[in-house]
């Protein structure tokens, strides 16, 4: 599994063996069953997760009591409220194993000093971070100017695997229509 977050890294930026066995001092790892809850509204978001297996959500309860899902991490994503990870604040998001699932999780703590001593890292987490908010910015932008067709038909040539390991339930929120909605858009 190891292996899996160097390649990942790798991507992006080379590092020597020495350099993985000081990447890989600052994680942990952890084995997560589905439905268990890694970040609970409320709570202090401790760490930033890496998914190895497995597919988690990110989401959020409104004041009414409406499920939003803003997240889903599957095999190589990362995931964490990421405002309460960064400012040690009580999160606003509830983030849920969906699947059994390995992680790599690292404190924010551990990921400052982690670039502290290798820079290639920091550089790493900016790219990775700037992908998630270009990410981020298309989504909230769907959201406001698509259709749910065109929704629809963006998450299935985006995230075709994902719409086969997630309940239809779950996809209709994250796309921001009822599960009758998302019926008809699939029929169609």
């Amino acid at each position: 599994m190891e292996s899996i977050l160097r390649k990942h890294i790798e991507d992006i930026v080379r590092i020597t063996d020495d350099e993985f066995k000081v990447i890989l001092s600052y994680f942990k790892r952890k084995s997560c069953k589905k439905r268990q809850i890694l970040v609970e509204m409320g709570e202090l978001a401790q760490y930033e997760y890496f998914v190895l297996s497995g597919l988690l959500k990110s989401s959020h309860v409104d004041q009414m009591g409406k499920k939003h899902i803003l997240q889903f991490a599957m095999e190589n994503w990362w995931i964490s409220d990421l405002e309460a990870f960064q400012k040690g604040t009580h999160a606003t998001l509830d983030i849920t194993c969906l699947e059994d699932s390995e992680v790599f999780c690292i404190t924010h703590m551990n990921k400052e000093k982690l670039c502290a001593e290798i820079a290639k890292m920091d550089y790493f987490f900016r790219l990775k971070s700037s992908a998630g908010n270009i990410a981020l910015q298309k989504r909230v932008l769907m959201l406001m100017y698509a259709t749910a067709t065109e929704r629809y038909s963006a998450l299935i040539h985006q995230y075709p695997l994902l719409y086969q390991r997630v309940s239809k339930t779950l996809i209709a929120s994250y796309l921001g229509v009822t599960r009758e909605t998302l019926s008809r858009l699939a029929a169609s």
